[in-house]
């Protein structure tokens, strides 16, 4: 499937989804900013992904990412989705402007909500939805040492020496 056509509109997830379903897939939902790519990205995602069928991204939007994070995003939105949505074991990849992705996990309805091993089951936006629909919530460990601000602080470190 081309890299494009795995980037959906809110209009577009309900009939996916719903293909999805009726193939009896297990859809995993997990949500990020994912700004510059890398092994713990990598790492974590497919982890997500071998816990059901199908995984769906909901990814910052380029505003969202700004109020999360000042001076990012340092990709655009755009890029970081097609970036994504390279990857084999993603299926699909959805953006979002609200503060928090729980609209998206509403309407994605999965199976499977997931965020690192860094976010206690308590904290994870949409966790008591899911729950409260059979789904499960759980968390995958990440790759130690590696975060899109680490990498930001060691370029910057390096241009000043």
């Amino acid at each position: 499937m081309p890299t494009k056509d795995k980037i959906l509109t809110r209009e577009q997830l309900p009939a996916v989804l719903d293909g999805w379903r009726q193939q009896s897939r297990r859809v995993v939902f997990t949500n990020g900013c994912f700004d510059l790519l890398h092994l713990g990205h990598v790492d974590y995602l497919e982890k997500a992904r071998e816990l059901g069928d199908a995984l769906v991204v909901g990814l910052n939007t380029d505003s969202s990412v700004s109020r999360l994070k000042p001076g990012r995003p340092l990709q655009d939105e755009v890029s970081r989705a097609r970036v994504l949505a390279s990857l084999l074991f993603v299926d699909a990849v959805v953006l979002f402007d609200e503060p928090t992705p729980l609209e998206l996990i509403q309407l994605v309805r999965p199976e499977v909500l997931v965020k690192g091993d860094d976010y206690a089951i308590s904290g994870i936006v949409g966790h008591e939805f899911v729950l409260n629909n059979g789904g499960q919530v759980l968390t995958v460990p990440l790759v130690q040492g590696y975060s899109t601000t680490r990498i930001v602080e060691r370029v910057r470190q390096t241009m000043t020496e």
